[in-house]
């Protein structure tokens, strides 16, 4: 076989493959032989099968095969070892013209998208910006108010808060606030004034009081919601979203939370058993908390910084623009033209900065393994069950639940880019310069409202 490479421009090519019938015609005899030795036909022995016969009935699909397997080869072992940085998969010119079943040799004919070359070293030179942002005693105090409310329990009282779950009864009205003829009515309903969606409807319920009478109306406290009706209504979900009309609900009953007292209990179920001891002690370790959620605060923003100045750095990096529109046409039918076309800027932008991502990650020389999607796994493991109450769980329940997550194929290639992000972004944030200022948090929120 003949194979030859030659450059349209910094990223585009073409590779060349000739193949003539000497470089397969072994090849194909050698598989028709097996054919006759494995595949029964009617009248022959195994081994017996004449090769007129065999070429007759298999010699087109074997000759296709083993010219393509060969051609396959050829391919990836040219690109491999002449270390080119294919960009999506080698394509067929339009002008490749290939009878495989009439022709003896062929000549294919491959468009290639490559990696553009460039240099990027990650060094000291580099200044990144890094935002530190301050812990206020307001933010604890809001924190631990937060705290109190989520362990606190809900007790009867007398006058609804936003918070609050309200018992009582309802009844439909009519156009005239009277009680609707044959209208819908139940004798038992909840509401929950924070989780209603219209602020007009919500503010209705704050300041109840037991045995008053509210009018409101439920399609729009549910934003026309028919499963939150149907539940709010008592009737089925099928006959929830027609209904419109005003309802009065008298208040049997009002649930408040009571936050909960600043006592062990509470300081375990934050922070930990026995992690602080006191009010002094629990304040103080509340506050490394906040401190240590801000950090992880810091460290995002810092991902997105780096990467503005590592694009800066490079520039505008060429890509084959015309071969990666036309490759993602060909990967997925619902890509029309149109499609691929509006939506081309987006991933052009994401694969540049993938290039640079990888160039920088070379030359900090990052690499992940097992016991990096291991520690990411279980920090997950440890996310999910915290957003179901289950906090302080044994390490083995927490590394056997991290381990179904490995195993979830589902999850493998999230895991293992999010691993390599971590690891990256790291080394990265060692090897620069930081250039550090001190923010509040607002003015830390601010620095996303600027795109």
């Amino acid at each position: 076989m003949n194979v030859n490479f030659e450059k349209t421009d910094q990223v585009n090519g073409v590779l060349t493959v000739a193949i003539v019938e000497d470089d397969y015609k072994a090849d194909v005899k050698k598989e028709l032989n097996k054919l006759g030795m494995t595949r029964p036909i009617k009248g022959f022995r195994p081994g017996h099968v004449p090769a007129a016969l065999l070429q007759k009935m298999y010699g087109p699909q074997v000759k296709a095969q083993v010219v393509d397997h060969k051609l396959n080869r050829a391919v990836s072992d040219y690109l491999i070892n002449n270390h080119i940085a294919v960009l999506g998969e080698p394509m067929l010119t339009d002008d490749t013209n290939v009878n495989i079943d009439n022709d003896v040799d062929f000549e294919f004919k491959f468009n290639i998208g490559m990696a553009p070359e460039f240099e990027l070293n990650i060094d000291k030179s580099i200044n990144v910006p890094y935002y530190n942002i301050g812990v206020t005693d307001d933010m604890v105090e809001k924190q631990n108010e937060g705290y109190r409310k989520r362990f606190g329990k809900q007790v009867p009282g007398e006058e609804a808060a936003i918070d609050s779950l309200l018992r009582g009864s309802l009844v439909e009205l009519d156009e005239n606030g009277d009680a609707k003829a044959e209208g819908i009515s139940t004798e038992r309903t909840i509401v929950m004034p924070q989780y209603l969606h219209d602020e007009e409807q919500k503010q209705k319920f704050v300041g109840a009081k037991v045995g008053q009478e509210i009018v409101f109306n439920p399609h729009k406290a549910c934003d026309g919601s028919a499963s939150e009706l149907a539940s709010m209504l008592n009737i089925d979900k099928e006959n929830a979203a027609d209904v419109t009309s005003d309802f009065k609900m008298t208040v049997n009953e009002i649930m408040v939370t009571q936050i909960a007292d600043m006592d062990q209990e509470f300081f375990d179920n934050v922070l930990g058993k026995d992690v602080a001891t006191n009010e002094e002690e629990y304040m103080t370790k509340l506050r490394e908390t906040i401190a240590h959620e801000l950090v992880a605060d810091s460290n995002y923003r810092f991902t997105i910084d780096a990467e503005t100045v590592l694009r800066d750095m490079v520039g505008d990096l060429p890509l084959p623009d015309e071969f990666l529109k036309r490759f993602l046409q060909t990967r997925d039918e619902k890509n029309t033209a149109e499609k691929v076309e509006e939506e081309y800027p987006a991933a052009k932008a994401h694969l540049q900065w993938q290039l640079i991502k990888d160039k920088a990650a070379t030359s900090l020389q990052v690499k992940i393994d097992d016991s990096d999607r291991k520690r990411l796994a279980r920090l997950m493991a440890a996310q999910q069950l915290a957003q179901y109450g289950m906090t302080n769980l044994p390490d083995e329940v927490v590394d056997n639940y991290a381990q179904r997550i490995l195993d979830d194929e589902r999850y493998s290639e999230e895991i293992s880019n999010r691993a390599f992000d971590d690891k990256f972004f790291a080394a990265l944030k060692d090897a620069v310069t930081l250039t550090e200022k001190d923010v509040t948090i607002d003015e830390f929120n601010k620095l996303f409202e600027a795109k």
